[in-house]
């Protein structure tokens, strides 16, 4: 007696071989002598048990694979693997580990046999038929045939798809890598040979997320609201400078089945440092202070109105709260300290012009290299106290309506600290 997993099973098959004899047999043509010679061989080949075996024996031309060979080179006749994320070693970078155990499997090997694989991503009861053959399902084997010892071979047959054909090898057109694992850089011995093999499992994870982030209705609707000047409820993704990798020319589908499927694109993120582009260091002419400008950059405001919210918040009068509050402090001085030094690298001597309007503390303390053929003010800078008048300056500026002042009560203790706080950090410097 037939299971009822069983019986389930074989409908599922037959559903799939009636999906395919009745393509094939759309494209006879009635009025062809040979209509019903054909039509009968057609029959024939999809009846269950003759077709499973012939699948069962077909199936050796073709791998189930989640790292492949063919993208590195597609001429390149080497090992290809299947393995799990369960298989692969943790670690904090992106990798093949992170898939999930609904990643998407690829398959390489004669075009000609896909249908076979097509055959076992069959699903019935959630599960694969490929699925049950690896697991070496009972259902399964009673299911493809009355004969156990015949079925039992063609289940492991098409379990076979996971495996290397042959021994582990590498191509001449493959890339390989020598890595050092000893200590002679000149002895052979000393060296492991690496073969990377391409992700392509990862590679189609990849693919749908920037084809979803790119194309997809929310995301156009997104883009549509910001050219309107419009709030939309969704954001968007963009990939600067994205690049694609065509595989196998007009014919994808001799690199796998998934490359295939994605018609030969592959994604390719940008791996290049930012391109910076620093505006020009100007002397601070026509200005009466360096803390007006300091205090207009966009970093300063952005942390300033952070601690100018915390403060305003009325948080508790504990040790946290210092802590927050004096880092925030502190960020603002890191600021400021990569300010003085790019003024700091300006050719010196730049504070005597005519046109310099600052404070004489602050042009000892942003001019310092004057020094060297300016004596008065280099008297200026070893006798008198310029610093804590620039350490006072800062104080000022913190404390100051535009900055922490208005609805803050702000006085002399508050300003005392900033003072205190800049001291300490600059006199660690």
């Amino acid at each position: 007696m037939v299971s009822r997993e069983a019986v389930e099973i074989r409908d599922s098959i037959q559903e799939f071989l009636d999906e395919r004899l009745q393509l094939k047999l759309d494209g006879l043509k009635e009025d062809d002598p040979e209509f019903a010679r054909k039509r009968e061989t057609l029959v024939g080949r999809f009846q269950p048990e003759t077709w499973v075996a012939d699948a069962a024996r077909r199936v050796t031309q073709l791998q189930v694979v989640t790292h492949s060979l063919k993208p590195i080179h597609p001429d390149a006749r080497g090992t290809n693997l299947y393995r799990t994320s369960g298989d692969l070693p943790r670690h904090d970078l992106v990798g093949s580990h992170l898939l999930d155990s609904n990643f998407d499997e690829d398959v390489v090997g004669n075009a000609a046999a896909l249908d076979v694989y097509k055959f076992l991503k069959t699903e019935c009861g959630g599960r694969s038929l490929l699925q049950r053959a690896l697991e070496g399902d009972p259902a399964l084997v009673e299911a493809l045939s009355d004969d156990a010892g015949k079925a039992k071979e063609w289940v492991a047959a098409f379990a076979s798809i996971v495996e290397p054909k042959g021994a582990a090898a590498s191509d001449t057109r493959a890339k390989q890598i020598y890595w050092l694992i000893g200590d002679d850089p000149v002895a052979n011995d000393d060296y492991h040979l690496l073969a990377p093999l391409y992700s392509t499992s990862l590679a189609h994870v990849v693919y749908r997320k920037i084809n979803q982030d790119r194309f997809d209705e929310s995301v156009r609707e997104a883009l549509k609201a910001k050219r309107d000047n419009r709030y939309s409820e969704t954001g968007y993704r963009v990939y600067p400078a994205l690049a694609v990798q065509q595989m196998g020319g007009t014919k994808p589908q001799n690199i796998s089945q998934l490359n295939s499927e994605r018609r030969g694109t592959n994604y390719l993120l940008a791996s290049l440092p930012p391109s910076w582009v620093s505006s020009p260091v100007r002397p601070l002419y026509n200005r009466d202070s360096f803390f007006s400008d300091f205090g207009r950059r966009r970093s300063v405001r952005r942390i300033v109105a952070c601690l100018r919210k915390f403060l305003e918040s009325n948080p508790p009068s504990n040790q946290r709260t210092r802590r927050r509050r004096d880092a925030l402090v502190a960020e603002i001085i890191d600021e400021l300290m990569r300010e003085q030094l790019q003024i700091q690298s300006l050719e010196p001597g730049w504070s005597a012009d005519s046109r310099c309007r600052l404070p004489l503390a602050e042009c000892l303390w942003l001019d310092p290299d004057r020094v060297a053929f300016d004596d008065e003010f280099a008297r200026h800078r070893e006798q008198e106290p310029w610093v804590g008048e620039v350490y006072q300056r800062f104080g000022n500026w913190l404390n100051h309506d535009r900055q922490l002042g208005g609805r803050l009560p702000l006085g002399d203790p508050e300003h005392a600290h900033w003072e205190e706080l800049l001291e300490e950090i600059m006199n660690h410097v």
